[in-house]
């Protein structure tokens, strides 16, 4: 028992009841007598004791305590509430639809809808044939009746036998494949009257009629109501049991059948039934209304980027103003789309759009919109929920492009929150060859496993080829197996697979020579034909591809497409063959051709042959290809179908093959950086009599699908980009493909029919040495823009999104340490549990996240607004933001060529480079100066209608200058936008800058690029004069031990300025070594890195001598101090900036406030102070007691400033007051009260 209260009886409280029936029985009898007689007696006087103690009765008041319900009790109190309510309304609802319920004599007149055009005509049939034996049994039964008959099928079997007719007539109306309106009967209560008017409404089914009544109806409905709630649900444990061990898939709401028609033309309707994809549409579809996100893996040619966005469209996703996105990381492909679609569909331009980076067009009207990956990104920043789409697809996911990664993180979160507010946004990822385990196994991106569709291609037989042994020389056995293919081998289209622009151009030129392509014979035929190809064309077309041709120095400059079309980098790393070894090859060809020729003429005896020197003949291409032809059970790509084979043999052969062939070779190049005008060409048909090939790098991989291509010639090899996570210095190194990539490049060969891949390199190395996939651009690349944009959007720990693959951690933390010395972020103070929070982002850096272009470009444009530099910040930054605008001069190392045209050409290009930025701060802006003049007067030269007259006379590249004025026009449209009262235009005919706005164009440069400095390296330290000499244009830079040098081609390596700030550095292979170049050079003075890059700056000790001033304008102190930069600690020369923030700060304030400098008002009391105004500095000051508090007193408030001393006035107008008044003789503290705060001058 629990302890009781204490006193628990006397706070009871009790009533005690006392039973005064004896004392009402007692009769006072004097009392009357007394009352006549007039005594003076009254009531309080008479006393009347019973001769017992009265009965008393102790009663206690019951307290009732109410129970309060609990949470759970009150829940199922209203739900027996609401369900008295709702059968109620449902009686009420039942009894309305009796009165209007149509007869039942009219209703057998009628059919049931699941009958009318749904059944079809034979089903309809049986199902009136078994109605009609039925109706007929039923009046033999109702005959047999009447007469007396009876059954001798009775009871149980009786009821048996009605049970399966019943049965047998149901599973004939509710068939599976017949589309009904009829929906089965259901036990819940909200439906029972829906089911039984439907029941009744399909009289002609009924075996037989209902006849019940409203009221029984009713009560039917609530008896089962009430047995639904008094039955335990033994289902509902069960899942209990299973969500416990498993976790469920969220439900998605079923979307009522919507069929949206599109008039498509009968050829387009063909071809589109030829497709894989639309055998599997209904899957696809039924996948996509049931699941939030779905992955689609399907190959190259499979129509999947074509045709599920016209799924969508006619299953109603695009109405209700709703849009269908699809992203592709390239914006060719985004354009090409859009068209394609538009015009399968039949629709126009406003309702299939797309929207790339600079350009597009969207309308209000727009259903289906294309763009690229970075535009979507863009829309996210603005509406996170992206409420405008019902569906997005991001397609080519296995490029895994940095977008498309982020894009991927983003929509896992925003499709669930679109899902709980009602409006479900769908996720459909495709690729052609796709890393699933990065998305299915990745619990942190998708919380339950999205669903794969696997869409086969339309894809031939391919037999792969591989080398029995891998040639060093991969662009010479490209050249010897494309020759052998067009001289051997039936028709059919040559695709073939290089890594740079420079290799392609060099083996174009080589094939055109070889397999010359004969105008006059093609004239001739064009006469009879009809058909002549013209011949002006031809030569132009190729004259502008040799032109085109990049005459770099070896690694010199990387070939890139635009910020959103991520091809391949086209930088070489070896030279290849030049025009002399052409010649040589040619020369080696011919004679090898006349001796054969002269074996086969001779009628000299064949000499004995030991078969034994000689090995077995290696290439069967012909058989192998009658085998593919004849067998029905070819392998697929990169199966058991591969053959080993050895050129070495046979090159005797092969020239004669060569000069027997008369068939010219049509062959065009394909790179990222040629015009659409030419790309385009590669899909037009070749001349009459010509067999097309196609030299192309990875653009052709998956980007394209390229039509009558039959063989691919596979260097095995790409061109890829690698930074070094911490530095940033890029190397551009040709390294094998992966396994994924070499299967789509086979792939190519059978898109029309059965078709051969010849791989230059061994099976052994394409087991061993190849990926399985490509690394993601994630990985690979600097993250700085991508970790600011994110930072935007308020993800703060950029580490936890969740990335497919994730990007390494000290590639995320170098970018957050660039971005917080551009002054983007800024960092927290810790916590004081130790905790550090993540760096937050600045008003500089919301500004410079507007742009679309990288962090350090958009600081340049954030201080431009002065000086009236904003038009040649934005021409500049848009320079330099587009890769390859001039093509490479360096003089130096290609004047030994012997090729005099091109010798020619440069040397005219790099005097007019060097006339652009000739001196003064032209010449120390370096080479982005020559950028600033070449676009200025490329825009000019275009006014004027001589663009491509400008571009070839001083060696720019047409495509890149329109990249660039389209980056100009988007920046301009940003800013005036954004920035009020800036009516910044693209002038054509803007003037060069002055000589002063040269060199504050140099200050910008420097606040951009802050983390990329470099040194002279000082060459009086080296005695060595082969050293010196090697490093004569070598530099040091902040963060890397090598020396980097100056390239050849640099304005400034006539100069060699002492400091300098570069674009980029990057490496290239030199023999066995490596070396490294900067590129963008601009040359800056020392004494500029305190004022634009302090957090770079050690400031070690502040100069007394010269000695700091107060400077009157801005109300600062400024000093002299000594300092060193970076980590390698370069020493600074002497330079005055504004004193550091600190306790000596605040003294030498307080030196210039006792002067008088600070307040005039105060210069009055300076001869009657206690101590100098210099003595506040002096080490012996800490003796004096008044001298202390003063200095105390600013230090508290950390006041350094003017402004900060008046803000602590506007506060507190008594500081300082009574510190300075113990600082002087002979004055009261009323005469400086009255005077406080000396504010007045």
């Amino acid at each position: 028992m629990g302890k009781k209260v204490y006193n628990a009886k006397a706070r009871q409280n009790p009533k005690t009841l006392v039973d005064n029936s004896a004392v009402k029985d007692i009769k006072i009898e004097w009392a009357e007598g007394v009352a006549e007689a007039g005594a003076g007696y009254d009531d309080a006087n008479a006393l009347a004791l019973p001769s017992q103690k009265r009965a008393t009765k102790v009663q206690l008041d019951k307290q009732q305590h109410v129970k309060i319900l609990t949470k759970k009790q009150r829940k199922h109190l209203q739900q027996i509430v609401d369900k008295k309510k709702k059968k109620e309304g449902r009686a009420e609802l039942l009894q309305a639809l009796a009165s209007v319920q149509v007869p039942e004599h009219e209703l057998k007149q009628y059919t049931s809808i699941s009958q009318v055009q749904t059944v079809g005509v034979k089903k309809l049939q049986t199902l009136e044939e078994v109605l009609a034996k039925k109706q007929q049994r039923q009046t033999e039964q109702s005959s047999s009746k009447a007469v007396g008959k009876v059954s001798a099928i009775k009871g149980a079997a009786k009821r048996k036998l009605l049970i399966e007719d019943e049965e047998a007539l149901a599973a004939k109306r509710r068939d599976p494949n017949v589309l009904s309106l009829v929906d089965d009967e259901d036990e819940d209560s909200e439906s029972d009257s829906d089911s039984e008017n439907e029941s009744e409404g399909d009289n002609e089914m009924a075996e037989e009629p209902n006849n019940e009544s409203v009221k029984e109806k009713v009560e039917d409905s609530e008896a089962k109501t009430d047995e639904l709630v008094e039955m335990p649900s033994t289902s509902t444990k069960v899942t209990e049991k299973e969500s416990a061990t498993k976790p469920n898939k969220p439900a998605v709401p079923m979307r009522t059948t919507v069929y949206v028609p599109v008039h498509r033309d009968a050829e387009v309707q063909a071809a589109r039934l030829k497709l894989p994809i639309l055998g599997e549409e209904q899957e696809i579809m039924e996948t996509i209304n049931e699941n939030q996100i779905i992955i689609v893996a399907g190959e190259t040619g499979s129509g999947k980027t074509t045709q599920i966005p016209q799924f969508l469209y006619e299953a109603g996703y695009a109405q209700n103003n709703k849009i269908i996105g699809i992203t592709e990381p390239r914006r060719v492909a985004a354009i090409a789309m859009s068209k394609r679609v538009a015009s399968e569909m039949n629709l126009s331009e406003q309702e299939v759009s797309y929207l790339i980076r600079f350009e597009g067009n969207v309308t209000p009207q727009t259903r289906i919109k294309f763009m690229t990956d970075g535009v979507l990104l863009k829309e996210v920043e603005s509406d996170f929920l992206l409420h405008r789409y019902s569906v997005i697809i991001l397609d080519e996911a296995h490029e895994r492009s940095a977008y498309t990664d982020i894009l991927v993180g983003l929509l896992s979160r925003i499709v669930p929150l679109r899902q709980k507010r009602g409006d479900p946004l769908k996720l459909i990822i495709m690729s052609a060859t796709l890393r699933v385990d990065d998305f299915i196994g990745n619990p942190k991106l998708f919380k339950y496993p999205p669903p794969v569709l696997k869409v086969e291609a339309r894809q031939f037989p391919v037999t792969v080829h591989f080398q029995r042994r891998t040639p060093s020389d991969y662009l010479q056995e490209a050249f010897k197996k494309t020759a052998k293919i067009h001289s051997q081998l039936p028709d059919g289209g040559i695709l073939v697979f290089l890594t740079g622009q420079q290799e392609v151009n060099t083996l174009v030129r080589k094939l055109r020579r070889t397999f010359p392509y004969n105008k006059k014979e093609d004239d001739k035929k064009g006469k009879e034909t009809g058909k002549g190809v013209k011949k002006s064309d031809d030569k132009e077309s190729e004259k502008d591809e040799l032109t085109s041709e990049n005459a770099a120095e070896p690694n010199e400059k990387a070939e890139k497409m635009d910020e959103d079309v991520k091809d391949s980098t086209e930088l070489l790393v070896t030279r290849d063959d030049d025009d002399s070894d052409i010649e040589f090859d040619m020369k080696r060809a011919i004679r090898s051709v006349k001796k054969s020729k002269k074996k086969f003429m001779s009628q000299i005896a064949l000499p004995k042959i030991n078969l034994d020197d000689y090995k077995l003949p290696g290439d069967d291409t012909e058989a192998d290809m009658h085998e593919t032809q004849n067998s029905e059970s070819e392998a697929e790509i990169g199966g058991d179908n591969t053959d080993e084979e050895d050129d070495d043999d046979g090159d005797d052969n092969t020239a004669a093959h060569i000069a027997a062939t008369k068939q010219p070779l049509w062959v065009l190049p394909l790179y990222s950086l040629l015009s659409p005008e030419k790309q385009n060409r590669i899909f037009q048909p070749p001349p009459e009599g010509c067999r097309l090939c196609i030299v192309s790098t990875n653009v052709a991989e998956t980007s394209l699908t390229i039509p009558n291509i039959k063989y691919v010639v596979d260097s095995g090899r790409q061109k890829t980009r690698l930074y070094d996570k911490i530095t940033g210095v890029s190397a551009f190194v040709v390294t094998y493909t992966s396994k994924a990539s070499a299967d789509q490049r086979a792939g190519r060969a059978g898109r029309v029919s059965a078709g051969h891949c010849y791989r230059l390199y061994s099976s052994a190395v394409y087991n061993h040495d190849f990926m399985d996939f490509s690394q993601p651009d994630m990985q690979k690349r600097p993250v700085d823009d991508l970790m600011l944009q994110m930072r935007c959007m308020g993800i703060d720990r950029v580490v936890n999104f969740p990335f497919p693959s994730p990007p390494d951690t000290v590639q995320l933390q170098a970018a957050e340490q660039r971005l917080v010395v551009l002054g983007a972020l800024e960092r927290m103070e810790t916590l004081k549990g130790g905790k550090e929070l993540p760096p937050a982002v600045t008003k500089l850096g919301q500004v410079i996240s507007r742009f679309p272009v990288a962090p350090r470009f958009g600081k340049m444009l954030a201080l431009s607004h002065q000086q009236n530099l904003l038009p040649y910040t934005v021409c500049l930054v848009a320079a330099l933001s587009v890769q390859e605008l001039l093509m490479e001069v360096g003089v130096s190392e290609h004047t030994e060529d012997g090729d005099d045209g091109n010798s020619f050409a440069r040397n005219k290009w790099q005097k007019k480079r060097n006339s652009w930025a000739a001196t003064g701060n032209y010449q120390l802006l370096g080479d982005p100066m020559v950028l600033l003049r070449a676009v200025g007067a490329a825009e000019y030269a275009g006014s004027q209608g001589k663009l491509a007259q400008f571009c070839a006379e001083n060696g720019l590249r047409p495509k890149a200058l329109t990249e660039v004025r389209k980056l100009r026009v988007q920046l301009t449209n940003e800013i005036n936008l954004n920035v009020t009262g800036v009516d910044l235009c693209v002038d054509p005919s803007m003037a060069p800058p002055t000589d002063v706005q040269a060199r504050f164009l140099r200050q910008i440069l420097l606040a951009g690029m802050v983390d990329r400095v470099a040194r002279k390296v000082p060459l009086t330290d080296i005695s060595d004069k082969e050293e010196k000499r090697r490093l004569k244009f070598a530099y040091n830079c902040a963060d890397m031990a090598e020396p980097v040098f100056m390239h050849s081609s640099s304005v400034l390596r006539t100069k060699l300025p002492e400091w300098v700030v570069y674009q980029e550095a990057y490496e290239t292979q030199h023999g066995d070594g490596s070396k490294m170049y900067m590129r963008g050079i601009t040359a800056i003075d020392p004494e500029w890195l305190l004022l634009y890059a302090p957090l770079l700056c050690n400031i070690r000790d502040i100069k007394e001598e010269p000695m700091p001033r107060y400077k009157e304008a801005d109300g600062k102190v400024y000093c002299f101090v000594d300092a060193t930069f970076g980590k390698a600690g370069w020493e600074l020369p002497l330079t005055e900036l504004e004193m550091p923030a600190g306790e000596k700060a605040c003294s030498y304030f307080g030196v210039f406030l006792l002067d008088g400098q600070v307040c005039p008002a105060l210069a009055a009391y300076k001869a009657k102070l206690k101590a100098t105004p210099p003595s506040l500095v002096k080490s012996w000051s800490n003796l004096n007691e008044s001298v202390v508090r003063f200095k105390r007193a600013l230090n508290s408030k950390q006041i350094n400033t003017r402004d900060k001393l008046h803000a602590e006035w506007a506060r507190n107008p008594n500081f300082l007051l009574e510190e300075y008044q113990n600082m002087l003789y002979d004055v009261s503290i009323a005469e400086l009260s009255a005077k406080w705060p000396p504010l007045e001058s």
